[in-house]
């Protein structure tokens, strides 16, 4: 008969508890990306998933400046809550989990032989790392992030000469594309990863074997395969979207560089950067192999993608944060494994783990960002929102006229409302009301509209007048300057549309939270 084992000694089970306890923040991190309310751009990009798969065309019913891509990759999770008993957010939330698992599995993979410090470091860090967003979990931003990662590992093996899978570079390959290409401005990332990568061939005389690395060419491809799926099935993208952001968006972007700078998301991301410049840089970090390198050239293509956009919104700098995270915790660990003996390394390793992980924790739950909008979302103007139309209008077609996407949503996502507008918000106001009508009036006369206004004028009548939505959702401050000290009232501008006057005689309003107004049809 075999016997039991004993007791574990007091110091295995010691270094078993600290173990655990690396583990807990990315627990807390997980119970917050879980809990409600979902990103609004995420909610609102999912809602725009689930119409695509209930037949509305991307691009000639639904009107967005975003590429299709992010469209493409929510359509999974519209289509398994279409067939299965899980509703949109839990299925993309399920989905989304799933994909960061696998993103930690193949890291692990990817990394070089690694001592006992950095082997428990990033056990407990990557997926602290990858849920770290919070609230801006699933935004674009984090899924580059997410899918640079494997990328950033391969680059250390391919500059260190490190023999990998053929299966695996060409599935790294087409992650990091995917990511990459989400938005223009992320490709500052590939950028400068790729200069780390050649300069180091450059140093070793291999130029001509890192002109034949199969990774930037195999990402370039899929791009221009990208842009062809582009052209031939969106061609409402190229003919329709790409003029209105040239002409209306771009100069909708926001503020200068210097004010966007000074902007507390991308302040804090500017220091950081250059902080892990610095530190990256460093003669010692430099005898820790490349990865250090790697991750502050990531970071540093990422405040780039935040500071093109001018606008200092808080999932622009996740990149940055979620590089800095790994690269301290890689710094450190490396260090502990290059100066103590492995048994001194292996002992202090569960503490060392836990304590940046614990570090990395506090640093992001800063301001009003995650935990916080998580813990006070029901008192919050999307959770009484969204109580409010579980209530009222469960279920129901909602049309949401407002210059801000929140708290419309997601409070329509938990809702299981079904939006009819055909934009998401209505920015485009806010960007052909910049200024004021040139003959002193409050609106312009339909016809002297240019054509973005008329377009958006037109589509809103259509709009209410096709679906008779049960309820429209108007914000009271449009967002726009007063004219002629009249402010800007969404209702009686459309009002001069026909068909909008016609069908807007049916609604009554029944309620208001936070300046958004309810208008109930009256049947």
């Amino acid at each position: 008969m075999l016997s039991s084992p004993g007791p574990q000694p007091p110091d295995r089970r010691r270094r078993g508890l600290a173990l655990l306890l690396t583990l807990l923040p990315a627990v807390f991190f997980l119970a917050v990306v879980v809990a409600p309310p979902l990103n609004q751009d995420v909610a609102a990009v999912l809602s725009f998933a689930e119409r695509m798969v209930a037949g509305e065309p991307l691009y000639t019913h639904l009107i967005d400046v975003n590429p299709p891509l992010v469209f493409l990759l929510t359509l999974p999770a519209a289509w398994l809550a279409a067939f299965t008993p899980l509703s949109a957010v839990q299925a993309w939330l399920a989905l989304l989990l799933l994909f960061c698992a696998g993103i930690v599995l193949l890291c692990l993979r990817l990394r070089r032989a690694a001592g006992p410090a950095e082997a428990v470091m990033l056990l407990a860090l990557l997926p602290l790392t990858l849920l770290l967003a919070g609230y801006d979990f699933g935004q674009r931003e984090h899924l580059m992030a997410v899918a640079a990662m494997p990328y950033l590992f391969l680059a250390e093996r391919r500059i260190e000469g490190l023999r990998t899978a053929w299966g695996l570079i060409a599935l790294v390959t087409l992650i990091a594309a995917a990511g990459f290409a989400l938005k223009p401005h992320f490709l500052a990332v590939p950028a400068l990863v790729e200069a780390v990568v050649l300069g180091a061939a450059l140093r070793r005389g291999q130029v001509a074997g890192a002109l034949r690395d199969p990774v930037p060419w195999g990402m370039a491809l899929l791009w221009l395969a990208y842009l062809a799926l582009i052209a031939l099935r969106f061609p409402a993208y190229v003919e329709t979207i790409i003029p209105l952001v040239r002409h209306e968006y771009l100069g909708f972007a926001g503020p200068s560089l210097g004010r966007a700078l000074m902007t507390v998301h991308l302040f804090s991301a500017t220091v950081a950067t250059i902080a892990l410049l610095l530190l990256a840089a460093s003669r010692g970090a430099r005898a820790l192999g490349w990865l250090p390198r790697l991750l502050a050239a990531g970071a540093l293509g990422g405040l780039a993608a935040a500071l093109v956009q001018l606008k200092g919104w808080s999932y622009h700098v996740v990149p940055v944060w979620m590089c800095a995270g790994l690269l301290c915790g890689i710094v450190a660990a490396r260090a502990v494994d290059r100066l103590l003996p492995p048994r001194a390394a292996r002992r202090l390793a569960p503490m060392l783990a836990a304590g940046t992980c614990l570090v990395l924790a506090l640093l992001m739950m800063r301001g009003s960002e995650a935990p916080w909008r998580e813990f006070t979302y029901r008192d919050a103007t999307a959770g009484r929102l969204a109580a409010w139309l579980t209530e009222h209008a469960p279920g129901a077609r909602v049309m949401a006229l407002s210059p801000d996407i929140y708290p419309a949503y997601p409070a329509m996502n938990y809702a299981g409302n079904r939006p009819v507008l055909r934009f998401m918000s209505t920015w485009l106001l806010q960007a052909v009301y910049a200024t004021c009508p040139e003959d002193g009036g409050r609106f312009r006369a339909p016809e002297r509209m240019e054509p973005p206004e008329r377009f958006l004028f037109d589509a809103v009548a259509e709009d209410i007048a096709e679906w008779q939505p049960r309820l429209v959702l108007v914000a009271r401050d449009a967002h726009i300057a007063w004219c002629g000290g009249q402010p800007f009232d969404m209702i009686p501008y459309f009002s001069r549309h026909p068909r909008f006057a016609e069908a807007w005689r049916h609604y009554r309003q029944v309620g208001e939270i936070d300046g958004t107004l309810m208008f109930l049809r009256q049947e």
